[in-house]
């Protein structure tokens, strides 16, 4: 019972890194209505970042690591808002509304300059951070058995929960995700109404790169590190994790990835772990495919 719940607790801050990054995707295909892996590349390039500029201010500058981290992490979102703001404004909204096909092979051109600047900017190294608030907090007792979660890991969840709540409340709650959902749905009728649905598009891109950024320091802080080939992986993973709750709604979609996240911690716990990954899409691409046939009926 006690590594049951050991395991539901381990699924608990992937299940929120999931869905952060679910919600920010679908907010952004509302806008796109194509595939787009820039975002896991975003998502990659901010952890990256953080290492590269959190390296030269303890190294070079000598700062105390919370003063370190604090720099990589002003930079990380620095540099990666603006290059979401420059994806968005020059290559995205002129193709979606020329060439929306061609989205698809930009976005892969995209992850590919962004991660080869990331691996030349850091001469190839593997940068780690040094590891911080790794102390245990005991939620269940077993005798020798203990429920425990980290520091790191809790205000990992607590932040992205954050990002999903606030996210949420905009989207339900103000003039603007009303906007939001008006261009979604049609946006020449949005147009038509005196919304500047280019304006949107671009604020949407933005958010979405927002929470991609957030995502990406938060859980460079908590695994230590960031792999250079990390932007195709999350790029395809987070696209398929979204179609979970369905893209139409950034909640439903954050709420299904979630609970894929613990599927995939209880599959790596008692399943085959070399069969995990190939599950875990198989399963992904089947519910992908399922959703697109009940769209195409209805």
């Amino acid at each position: 019972m006690a590594y049951l719940l050991q395991q539901l607790a381990n699924a608990v801050p992937l299940a929120a890194l999931y869905a952060a990054l679910a919600f920010g995707y679908a907010v952004a295909f509302g806008v796109t209505k194509r595939a787009d892996i820039t975002y896991g590349a975003i998502f990659a390039f901010s952890g990256q970042i953080l290492l590269l500029f959190t390296e030269l201010a303890f190294n070079r500058f000598w700062l105390v690591l919370p003063a370190a981290l604090a720099v990589g992490a002003c930079a990380a979102i620095a540099y990666s808002l603006a290059a979401g703001l420059w994806i968005g404004r020059s290559i995205m909204l002129p193709l979606v509304s020329k060439s929306p096909n061609t989205v698809i092979v930009a976005a892969l051109g995209i992850m590919i300059v962004l991660m080869e600047t990331a691996r030349l900017a850091a001469n190839t190294r593997a940068i780690w951070l040094p590891p911080f608030l790794n102390d245990t907090v005991v939620f269940w007792n077993d005798g020798p058995f203990k429920v425990t979660l980290t520091y790191i890991q809790l205000i990992d969840t607590a932040l992205m929960a954050a990002v999903v709540a606030i996210g949420a409340l905009i989207l339900r709650r103000t003039a603007w995700g009303r906007i939001w959902r008006a261009v979604t749905d049609d946006p020449l009728a949005a147009e038509l109404c005196g919304t500047s649905a280019d304006r949107v598009f671009l604020v949407a891109y933005a958010a979405a790169s927002l929470v991609a950024t957030i995502c990406g320091i938060l859980a460079t802080f908590y695994y230590g590190s960031m792999d250079f080939g990390a932007g195709l992986m999350f790029g395809l993973k987070v696209l398929l994790i979204a179609a979970v709750g369905g893209y139409s709604d950034p909640l439903r979609s954050a709420g299904g990835a979630a609970c894929l996240a613990v599927v995939e911690t209880l599959w790596g716990a008692y399943g085959p772990f070399v069969w995990r990954d190939f599950v875990i899409f198989s399963l992904l691409v089947l519910l992908l495919v399922m959703s697109r046939r009940e769209r195409v009926v209805l």
